[in-house]
This record gives structure tokens, C-alpha cells and sequence, in this order.
């Protein structure tokens, strides 16, 4: 299977914004509350990301095969406060469930890594839900460790959740 990564295009908005949804409803089940995730609606963000897109920031790539976008990441400068300049963030990184285990994530991966690399970025760092075990396995296959001072809880679709944050240095062998 040939996967094709590249910056994404303000018409690849709609795939964006369905491929949030499917794997929010895959990925998070049993996680979030499921009439929560009943309800997205793909449209309702595709504007926004037809938005970012045009701006360039978030700055974001997409994965296809054969043709089709099957993936895509998002990501810049650390949103948190009090995050160094030199602070990068992967704000999302979703791949569609029948290319789960397939290598397109991390190609997502890899193409975002470089592109902080170029940006001056000398750690990168992410939020995961505690409960994602998928996720966390692959964030800690490509070399990210938990923050266990990072722990955030919030509310979502009426549950509580928490998520915690992940270091990846650049400056180390990973």
C-alpha cells in the first residue's frame, strides 16, 4: 500500500473533519458518552478546518491512498502556558479505523516531527486520554513519555475525563 503525505488543501476540509468524527467514535467508545459521540456532525467543522487550512495554522498534512485522504495531523507551536518557543505540539492525529496498524499514522507522524524539527522545535508534546490505550501505545512506540505532573481532568458529553500530556525530546535518539 503506497501512502502519500502532504499539506493539506482547503477542499480536503470535508475528509478532515469525517475523519475526526469516525475515529472519535471508534477511538474514544466507551470512553466518551456515547450519545456524545452519536452527535458529532462532520459538517459542523468543516469550515473551521477549511479555516485553519487557508491560514496555515494550525499547519496540517494529510495522508492518502489511493487517492484517497485517509488521515491527517495538525500541529505548531505549544498551546500551553507557559510553553517555551522552542515547544512544539501535535494538536491531533487521526487516521481513519480500516488504516489503523497500517503505517500511516507514523508517516503522519514523521512528516510532522520534521516539519518541527525545521520550526525550531526542540521538544514536541501532545495530549492523550488516559483511557486511549491505543494511542498511547503508538505515542510511546514513536518515543513520547507521559508527564505524570500534567494531569488534566474535564467534562465531556456530561462524563468526566482526564488526559495527560506527552514529551517527545528531539534532542534524543527517538
Amino acid at each position: 500500500m503506497i501512502i502519500k503525505v502532504r499539506a493539506a488543501l482547503p477542499d480536503d476540509a470535508p475528509a478532515i473533519a469525517a475523519i475526526r468524527v469516525l475515529t472519535w467514535q471508534h477511538a474514544f467508545r466507551g470512553i466518551i458518552p456515547q450519545p456524545y459521540l452519536d452527535a458529532m456532525d462532520a459538517s459542523e467543522n468543516e469550515a473551521v478546518w477549511r479555516g485553519a487550512i487557508s491560514q496555515g495554522m494550525p499547519r496540517v498534512l494529510v495522508a492518502e491512498a489511493a487517492g484517497k485522504v485517509v488521515g491527517f495531523s495538525c500541529f505548531g507551536c505549544c498551546r500551553d502556558e507557559g510553553a517555551s518557543s522552542s515547544a512544539g505540539e501535535i494538536w491531533a492525529l487521526y487516521v481513519v479505523p480500516e488504516y489503523w496498524d497500517k503505517g500511516v499514522g507514523r508517516q503522519l507522524w514523521l512528516e510532522s516531527r520534521g516539519q518541527l524539527v525545521q520550526q525550531g522545535s526542540t521538544v514536541i508534546s501532545l495530549w492523550v486520554l488516559e483511557k486511549n490505550l491505543r494511542a498511547i501505545r503508538f505515542y510511546r512506540a514513536a518515543g513520547f513519555v507521559p508527564e505524570e505532573s500534567s494531569w488534566k481532568c474535564f467534562e465531556i458529553g456530561g462524563a468526566q475525563v482526564q488526559e495527560i500530556r506527552y514529551l517527545h525530546s528531539l534532542t534524543s535518539c527517538h
